[in-house]
């Protein structure tokens, strides 16, 4: 069965209406559908439609995600605070963190707020986003479960850990650059193993040191039990710099643990002693800077606008059509999209059963007719 498309609204009825059918208060519901679906916009399929029901549906049926989330701010300055999520949703908890920094910031400069005890919260792009969208410049960051190995390391000691940054621009699109600290990540790796590809060579390490081949599905069962691990960015060893994305992967896990007292490194499997699912107690880290605290937000989006715009007018490589810069590919994919998102058929069988689960009769997906 090939991808089918499903209309926007149709999806974001669904997914809002599947997710109060779990226990997620209505507003919660259209926050946390608003970021899942705004991975599949992108064409981030990997943090979108793909992860509806395995990581946020079951989770909250195995008891390790609260569906209702407690929002608890346990320290707070004028420009800084703590969060303490107790393992909500973590869109929810994401998105009231960022909107808490740039409140901060565009009062006094510069905001930050820290949480602990969260839940996989989606694509870290979104928030920065928030942040470009109201005029400042934004960075979030969060751990994860340890599934990446550190240089000449071979075993996952830390998570995928993406650093992201926006910026305002004049452009119709912001510079949004959202990736993962090692060279791919676990969600790539499921989309892969649903579509039947292979583990790309050089992004799994196993325990002898060499790179890990065979289908997707096969490295994730070999991670899982602890017999191989994903590779940072720069690859195996230091001859391509594997250290500079171990050095950023380890930023971003101070920054989702130090601050706030959270867990970290192999806290983060979602496995207790004896081999029970429990909360995976995620940290993250969300900052903005407020443009109109310098030279104003007018200035940021011109001189940040001419220098991508440099960029992309430099000489190419022979052979090759553009240069882009970070947002210009997802901004494409929103408008190539605009008719609906694509379900793969895995993803449909999923989303039928979800649907006769909870009863939503209204809804008829296109696979079914």
């Amino acid at each position: 069965m090939p991808k089918m498309i499903v209309d926007w609204n149709t999806i974001t009825n669904f997914v809002i209406d599947s997710f109060v059918g779990y226990g997620i208060p209505r507003e919660d519901a259209e926050i946390c559908a608003d970021v899942l679906l705004e991975s599949d916009k992108r064409g981030i399929e990997s943090h979108g439609c793909n992860r509806f029901k395995p990581v946020y549906l079951d989770r909250i049926e195995a008891g390790i995600q609260n569906p209702v989330t407690n929002f608890e701010v346990v320290k707070e300055t004028e420009t800084t605070a703590v969060v303490d999520g107790h393992d909500g949703m973590g869109q929810v908890i994401g998105y009231k963190s960022m909107q808490m920094a740039i409140d901060k910031a565009k009062k006094y400069g510069m905001g930050m707020v820290v949480v602990r005890n969260s839940c996989h919260y989606g694509i870290a792009g979104y928030y920065t986003s928030m942040a470009a969208k109201q005029g400042c410049i934004g960075m979030t960051g969060t751990n994860a479960r340890p599934t990446v190995a550190p240089t000449w390391g071979v075993e996952g000691m830390f998570g995928t850990n993406p650093f992201t940054l926006s910026v305002p621009t004049d452009e119709p699109f912001d510079f949004n650059f959202d990736c993962a600290t090692s060279i791919t990540q676990n969600g790539k790796l499921e989309y892969y193993q649903r579509i039947g590809h292979e583990t790309p060579k050089g992004t799994v390490i196993t325990p002898d040191g060499t790179p890990f081949e065979g289908p997707a599905g096969d490295a994730l069962k070999a991670m899982a039990k602890g017999q191989a691990a994903l590779v940072t960015n720069g690859g195996i060893g230091e001859a391509l710099g594997g250290y500079k994305g171990y050095g950023f992967a380890l930023f971003v896990e101070f920054l989702s643990a130090v601050l706030q007292n959270g867990a970290y490194g192999k806290a983060l499997t979602g496995k207790g002693e004896n081999g029970e699912k429990v909360p995976f107690h995620l940290g993250h880290f969300f900052i903005a800077i407020d443009t109109n605290h310098f030279l104003g937000e007018d200035v940021c989006r011109k001189v940040a606008g001419d220098i991508i715009r440099d960029i992309r007018a430099s000489k190419k490589q022979p052979g090759a059509e553009r240069i882009y810069t970070a947002g210009e590919k997802e901004y494409e994919v929103r408008l190539a999209r605009k008719d609906g998102v694509p379900i793969n058929e895995s993803v449909q069988g999923e989303m039928s059963a979800v649907r006769d689960k909870l009863g939503l009769t209204q809804y008829v997906f296109p696979w079914e007719k």
